[in-house]
């Protein structure tokens, strides 16, 4: 009877101590996946979280090359925008950042080839709002993309060497 009962008690202690490791274990990997998925939310300050990426507006105004070339010294690119909702956002921080919702440069160029439009982070062109009769290569030489045009708040191919504020955009 001894024996059984020592033999009852190791399987107990034995189990619990299994669980326990599990148990810890399992604590241990939800807190890590938590604080991952808190990291990944996170935006460095003064960056505004939109659809998984930090976007930034940037007051200063420059041409569209040094535009983008400020924000490769973040750690960004000039925005490129996904969707209609994205859009919205972007347009949102503008008006609350400038105060007003005048043209600002986005990463949108087709400096390379004409009429083949790219985001200069490189991610596909699937989304597009060009205002009316845009593109329009006006005098040949417009091949950078700017938001908030006019009172539609559309796109607009500019000439890329006019100095505007920019929007930054960077992965999480």
């Amino acid at each position: 009877m001894l024996a059984v009962f020592l033999l009852v008690f190791s399987m107990v202690a034995l189990t619990s101590g299994v669980l326990n490791v599990i148990s810890n274990h399992q604590d241990s990997y939800h807190a890590s996946s938590q604080d991952n998925l808190l990291q990944g939310s996170c935006c460095p300050s003064g960056w505004t979280p939109i659809n998984g990426r930090c976007f930034l507006y940037v007051a200063s105004e420059m041409s569209w090359a040094k535009a983008e070339k400020n924000c490769l010294s973040l750690g960004a690119n000039l925005a490129s925008i996904h969707n209609v909702n994205e859009y919205h956002q972007v347009q949102a921080l503008i008006t609350a950042a400038s105060r007003g919702s005048g043209q600002t440069w986005i990463g949108a160029s087709d400096a390379e080839q004409e009429r083949t439009w790219l985001w200069s982070d490189g991610s596909p062109m699937i989304y597009t709002n060009w205002c009316r009769g845009q593109p329009d290569n006006w005098k040949g030489n417009q091949n950078c993309v700017v938001m908030n045009y006019q009172d539609n708040k559309c796109w607009d191919d500019h000439t890329c060497d006019v100095s505007l504020p920019s929007v930054c955009a960077r992965t999480v």
